[in-house]
């Protein structure tokens, strides 16, 4: 999806939302400068292109007893399409697996983990992950502290880039 396709309202529009997808039609037309009709049908097709996933609420994952996030990398035996694929398929499976990232290099894939607790995640670690079907090597990396965790795009960089091309 090229972003050439979108407008200077299209592209406001994505940012508010990402900022605050809570809010209601009517304050993100306010915001973006445009009647809330219009707005609507613009949200809509961005949702129908694709530009815009889904909603989800930013829950602290601490609070709610997920005391242990890991990023484990993994190594794989084989980088047919198809073990891959496979691999991809066996992570949307895994509740513990939040993100799974193909990355180049020495490592064929990243994936960030949340456990309640260090037990749990072990288990994980050697009842699942290690024996899964093609994986050769794990290694992980527990996390301490995070400083910086923001969703999305920097629409900021994209408005520069744009008026730089312009």
């Amino acid at each position: 999806m090229p972003v050439a396709k979108l407008d200077p309202i299209d592209r406001k529009i994505l940012a508010e939302l990402q900022a605050d997808g809570r809010m209601t039609n009517v304050e993100l037309a306010k915001r973006v400068g445009i009647s809330a009709p219009p707005c609507l049908r613009r949200v809509r097709t961005l949702e129908d292109e694709g530009y815009i996933r889904g909603y989800h609420a930013d829950v602290h994952s601490r609070a709610l007893g997920f005391e242990v996030l890991v990023f484990a990398m993994v190594g794989l035996q084989s980088q047919a399409e198809s073990d891959l694929a496979a691999f991809e398929a066996l992570c949307q499976e895994w509740p513990l697996v939040r993100e799974c990232h193909m990355l180049n290099g020495e490592v064929d894939f990243i994936l960030k983990c949340a456990a309640p607790d260090l037990s749990t995640f072990q288990s994980f670690l050697t009842g699942e992950l290690l024996k899964a079907h093609n994986v050769a090597s794990v290694k992980t990396s527990l996390v301490i502290r995070g400083a910086k965790d923001e969703p999305g795009v920097p629409f900021e960089v994209l408005e520069e880039r744009l008026a730089r091309e312009a």
